[in-house]
């Protein structure tokens, strides 16, 4: 639609970084898409009752309300054969303060979510990559209460509340076109850090400075709780249950730390060359960590003269990084073309249950003709289960002498459509394919039957954005 004249998508890229994906999606999932499409305009005069949004705006209040609805269901493979269908409200306001109290560079945020219907890798494919991103148990929560301070002509940034890490740190902007999870927050940091991190949708208690020193340059670095739901208790290890709400503000767990520097090449009017994004990160965990082979006294928990008490590390660290590049531009318009991304995260073997993740893809917006808006990806992810977690399984055969799987890896293959049938509405028709699910583990539901096997999924979302 753009080649016809009407402008739609965000002039930023996702994280609040300079847009160098060419690709970029006009609605996402992602908490850390930048999204500025909507309904109201094509609604007419009921767009904006009473001149409400109007008014508001002028007082430095913006509001948005976006919905997305979809349904999923595995044709072959997992635990069983099932479809299901979820959905998310997500309201987002926004104060700044300028306008509303004379308080310059100031500003509020905060996200509401009302999450419902049944996940579709939660009981049915029994897997360590989330298929969808919206995918939680369902709940009316709070995600983000944040308060920013902008100074020295917004090249330092102050900020602090409640916040997640999945909307600033490790974004890929050509990914926010994908429906798995995984290609917003990589899978190794969700599995490995406890409660999954300050990621959707748990956020915690933090804050975060960045820096930006020109156009280019950008380094940010943020202190958060380090479990957003706190250790197990009363039985239930899930942390969506631990912190129904959101409100828990927990401040007393080991912090995680995160730090990240970003170089965006190439996006000066008349540069040579396409756009790209270098982005290099690492993560760090105060905690407590399990050996997820060995006792403290180095025996094989799988061994009978085990304690059965893992060995416990100090910390947990990781370490990734990101290309982002435009690669191609139409030349009869600059704004449809094609972008890639690849992806890289590791941490140590010992104490992480995945110790490699990569993904990577590509997505071309505007492909067919009179279609200039929409979206066409593929993409790839890995996450290699540890040689600690494959040798507790080699172990635990040869404690027991009997025949059972030996962990790899997961993978997931993921094709997608992104239709925008007009401003702030989309409709996105999605393959992917799940091998070996959670590394290839026995099948719990019947052992006999050997590993879990490998998933087709179909799927279908709709995104509407007021």
């Amino acid at each position: 639609m753009a080649a016809e004249g009407i402008d739609i998508g965000s002039d930023r890229g996702a994280g609040g970084d300079p847009l160098t994906s060419v690709a970029q999606s006009v609605t996402s999932s992602r908490p850390s898409a930048n999204l500025d499409t909507t309904i109201q305009d094509s609604l007419g005069a009921s767009g904006d009752p009473f001149g409400l949004r109007a008014f508001l705006k002028t007082r430095g209040i913006t509001y948005s309300l976006t919905y997305i609805g979809e349904g999923l269901g595995n044709a072959t493979g997992g635990l069983r054969r099932r479809a299901i269908l979820e959905g998310l409200l997500d309201l987002e306001i926004d104060v700044d303060l300028g306008p509303l109290v004379g308080w310059q560079g100031a500003a509020l945020h905060t996200n509401l979510f009302q999450i419902h219907g049944a996940g579709l890798s939660r009981g049915t494919l029994d897997n360590l990559i989330t298929v969808s991103g919206i995918e939680a148990l369902p709940s009316s929560r709070l995600y983000e209460l944040s308060f920013e301070q902008k100074l020295f002509d917004e090249r330092v940034s102050l900020r602090f509340g409640q916040l997640a890490a999945d909307t600033e740190f490790a974004v890929t902007q050509t990914g926010t076109v994908f429906v798995n999870s995984t290609f917003g927050w990589p899978n190794n940091k969700a599995v490995v850090i406890p409660s999954g991190g300050p990621i959707y949708p748990l956020a915690t208690p933090g804050v975060r400075a960045k820096v930006v020193p020109n156009p280019n340059l950008s380094f940010q670095v943020g202190l958060f709780d380090g479990d957003p739901a706190g250790a197990p208790r009363g039985g239930d290890p899930d942390p969506q249950r631990r912190n129904r709400t959101g409100t828990d503000f927990r401040t007393r767990d080991p912090a995680l730390v995160m730090a990240e520097v970003a170089y965006a090449y190439n996006i000066a009017p008349g540069s040579l060359g396409e756009a790209g994004t270098v982005t290099l990160g690492g993560w760090h965990h105060f905690g407590r960590f399990d050996s997820l082979r060995l006792d403290a006294a180095g025996t094989p928990l799988a061994s009978p003269l085990s304690t059965g008490l893992p060995r416990r590390f100090r910390g947990d660290s990781g370490l990734y990084a990101i290309l982002d590049q435009t690669i191609y531009r139409e030349p009869n318009d600059p704004n449809d073309g094609a972008s890639v991304f690849v992806r890289v995260a590791g941490g140590p073997a010992d104490r992480n249950l995945i110790d490699l993740y990569v993904d990577a893809g590509i997505a071309y917006k505007g492909l067919l003709p009179g279609r200039s808006d929409d979206t066409l990806g593929v993409a790839f992810a890995l996450s290699r289960i540890s040689p600690a977690a494959r040798g507790f399984d080699t172990d635990t055969r040869f404690a027991t002498g009997l025949p059972g799987p030996r962990r790899s890896s997961e993978a997931v293959l993921e094709a997608t459509y992104q239709a925008v049938l007009g401003p702030g509405v989309t409709l996105q028709p999605d393959f992917q394919y799940v091998f070996r699910p959670s590394g290839g583990i026995a099948n719990p539901r019947d052992p006999d039957a050997g590993r879990i096997r490998n998933a087709a999924v179909f799927g279908l979302r709709t995104t509407i954005r007021y």
